[in-house]
């Protein structure tokens, strides 16, 4: 069969698999809107969540100091500013 045809057969992730990380800063608006719609959906989902403090990480500050809140699904950027959660639920494959 052409590769071009072939599927992954291997499942998906399920939701209770994956981690979301919220990366912002204290005293952060859009971080506390961002972080009320992850718990939401990750509670609902059973995704672990974690939060980073770019204050606390120079690498994390030098890469997102402009972005935060920025949102990780499993370690790769998923959004950032604000947290679509249609689009969040989607990406945890619900």
């Amino acid at each position: 069969m052409s590769p071009l045809l072939r599927r992954d057969k291997s499942p998906s992730p399920k939701p209770s698999d994956r981690t979301v990380t919220l990366i912002g800063k204290p005293g952060c608006h859009l971080c506390d809107d961002a972080r009320e719609v992850i718990l939401r959906v990750t509670g609902e989902l059973g995704a672990a969540f974690e939060e980073r403090d770019i204050t606390q990480d120079e690498a994390l500050y030098r890469t997102y100091a402009e972005q935060i809140p920025v949102t990780l699904v499993d370690g790769r950027q998923h959004d950032f500013w604000r947290v679509d959660e249609r689009r969040l639920r989607a990406a945890l494959g619900a």
